[in-house]
């Protein structure tokens, strides 16, 4: 359960990271599938910044949680 947190994890990070980038730096095409799935999803329409933030925050906060789950 430890490893899959944190790969589940580390993918939210780089992928809400590179979303941050690429919302200030057009010109950065990496982890691209992430702006197509946030732009299909109609309500987040004009909240992209936001979406990437939160991906961002999701996946640190599961990091941060699997390494507290052997210590319990």
């Amino acid at each position: 359960m430890r490893k899959l947190l944190e790969v589940l994890g580390g993918l939210l990070l780089l992928t809400g990271g590179c979303g941050v980038v690429r919302e200030f730096w057009p010109a950065f095409r990496i982890m691209g599938f992430s702006d197509r799935l946030i732009g299909r999803v109609g309500f987040l329409h004009g909240w992209e910044l936001f979406a990437h933030i939160v991906l961002a925050v999701l996946g640190l906060v599961m990091v941060v949680v699997s390494g507290r789950t052997d210590r319990a």
